[in-house]
């Protein structure tokens, strides 16, 4: 039997884009995935979305009997309570809105293999599920920074700032992460020991000040994930605590988690729009 030659086949077939051209579609079907995923995630539960307060509340109490009874980290530090509690909630967002992104496309094979559909709505869905239990939690956060005596200043005007910074940074990891997740399944473990580096690296469970001051505080501020909750506590808590600026040594040095944020969202948008007609083959 002869053989076709290749060019009378026609171009190859490719997959939906990143954005598929109509990102009116794209935003109404990140809305919609996130809005059913957040309800899911509770769908036959008793007590619903107090579980999402419960998590924090059940690791802050355990965190804060060791480290004000037996390490002591938070001894001078004022509202620690307050503060341990708001770092744990920000690092459960970052965790929560990356490591749900990772499998988020791969767990969607029946979708993505059926429907033509903006691809980018997927990873996006998964941040926005994000700020949605990223609210709940903070209901918890203001119950305490109420009953410790932290008192309300135009400084929380700050707050939506912090919080789309975070989003922004975020977003850019849980695009590079769902994307290179379909062809590498090493990517969650590898993650997974990230995330637990971001972790102590960031003044969540100790206050910037118990490091001392020098080329180790800088490093560990030029992570976004220490500037958000930095300047979280020092807008929102604390005025007294050292602001993001101050603990990285300058206002000029914020360029660099910046850059690193600005970065990371280029990146994982190249990445995820480069990979993205490509997914349901990999699939």
């Amino acid at each position: 039997m002869a053989s076709i030659p290749t060019e009378s086949l026609g171009r190859p077939i490719k997959g939906p884009s990143a954005l598929a051209g109509d990102r009116r579609r794209m935003l109404s079907l990140t809305w919609t995935l996130a809005i059913t995923d957040f309800r899911l995630k509770f769908f036959g539960s008793v007590l619903g979305y107090l579980w999402q307060l419960g998590r924090p509340l059940l690791l802050f109490g355990i965190l804060y009997t060791v480290f004000t009874h037996v390490v002591k980290l938070g001894s001078g530090v004022n509202y620690y309570p307050v503060v341990l509690l708001t770092g744990i909630v920000m690092f459960s967002f970052v965790a929560e809105c990356t490591a749900g992104a990772v499998s988020s496309v791969v767990d969607r094979e029946g979708i993505v293999r059926k429907i033509q559909f903006p691809r980018l709505a997927i990873p996006l869905a998964v941040v926005v599920t994000g700020y949605l239990n990223l609210g709940l939690n903070l209901i918890a956060v203001l119950v305490f920074m109420f009953a410790s005596g932290v008192s309300i200043g135009v400084r929380w005007l700050e707050l939506p700032l912090i919080l789309l910074f975070g989003g922004v940074f975020v977003s850019g990891i849980a695009m590079m992460l769902s994307a290179l997740y379909v062809r590498f399944r090493d990517v969650r473990p590898i993650w997974d020991v990230v995330l637990q580096m971001l972790f102590y690296a960031a003044p969540v469970l100790y206050p910037i000040e118990k490091v001392s001051a020098g080329p180790l505080r800088t490093l560990m501020m030029c992570n976004p994930l220490a500037v958000m909750i930095q300047q979280t506590r020092h807008a929102l808590i604390d005025p007294t605590a050292p602001s993001a600026a101050d603990a990285i040594g300058g206002a000029v040095r914020l360029l660099i988690p910046f850059g690193i944020t600005a970065g990371l969202l280029v990146l994982g948008f190249w990445i995820f729009n480069r990979e993205a007609p490509r997914i349901a083959e990999e699939l």
